[in-house]
């Protein structure tokens, strides 16, 4: 009798857990229309991608990467849901491969299909009544796409109040500007941080989600080199310096959105 008990207040407190979740793929239909209805009316929707990240870091860390930004964003702003990840993205010519499309593993779609992707999504949320779809893309070849995209639907719906589209390009920008200008104030080179796989991408991953990265790996990453898919020295990094960027993100992130849904209302 104990023991059933027991299971019973488990399975209710695990119910109550998912009832309150951020996360859209964990609530049920009937959960979403009610804290839409009570208020919850921005949905937030995280791009990854799926593309190669050196021989030390796995080939998803920007879905990981997004999904847990989207849901400390969504946390903070306290009315917002986290759509699943879009991990299908542009990442190149697949014939002849282009850019990441020369490393097994990495996906690419044409940016038609992307672009259609999106649109579809933010047409869906807009039918269950969310009032600001936002954009959050974590890679920066397909920024682009999002703000034309958000464009077209914001012009579309120009005479409908009702939802607007935000491609929240800050989102990305602070891992371009403020994370870099912290982490040479503790004194790291701009050959170092890099511009892919480097210190800065891999200490991000690092804050994220360890297991992102092949630690063993790691130790000897000063090797590595553009053949290898990397563009910077990821050998420094540190979990405390992803962390600078973690913080900038969500920070800049909260205030875009809080100000483009006041700008919308």
């Amino acid at each position: 009798m104990l023991c059933l008990a027991a299971l019973l207040v488990a399975s209710q407190l695990t119910h109550a857990a998912g009832a309150q979740s951020h996360y859209l793929e964990e609530l049920t239909w009937t959960e979403v229309r009610d804290r839409v209805a009570t208020g919850t009316t921005t949905v937030l929707i995280p791009i990854g991608g799926t593309e190669q990240n050196g021989p030390h870091m796995v080939l998803g860390k920007h879905n990981v990467r997004a999904r847990f930004l989207a849901g400390e964003i969504a946390q903070r702003l306290g009315n917002a849901l986290v759509a699943p990840v879009m991990a299908y993205v542009p990442e190149g010519s697949i014939h002849p491969p282009a850019a990441h499309m020369r490393f097994s593993g990495t996906i690419s779609i044409p940016d038609a299909a992307f672009e259609s992707m999106l649109e579809s999504t933010a047409r869906s949320f807009k039918q269950h009544g969310f009032r600001d779809v936002v954009f959050l893309g974590d890679h920066g070849s397909y920024q682009k796409n999002e703000e034309k995209v958000a464009t077209r639907l914001n012009r579309e719906w120009s005479r409908d109040a009702s939802c607007q589209v935000h491609a929240l390009l800050d989102y990305y920008k602070v891992t371009q500007t403020s994370y870099i200008a912290a982490l040479k104030a503790k004194g790291h080179s701009d050959y170092v941080i890099g511009l892919h796989a480097g210190l800065a991408d891999t200490s991000l991953a690092l804050a994220v989600d360890k297991s992102l990265v092949r630690s063993e790996l790691l130790a000897n990453s000063a090797r590595f080199t553009q053949k290898d898919g990397v563009y910077g020295d990821p050998h420094p990094s540190s979990a405390e310096l992803g962390q600078l960027g973690v913080v900038r993100i969500i920070e800049t992130s909260v205030g875009a959105i809080q100000s483009a849904v006041r700008a919308h209302r």
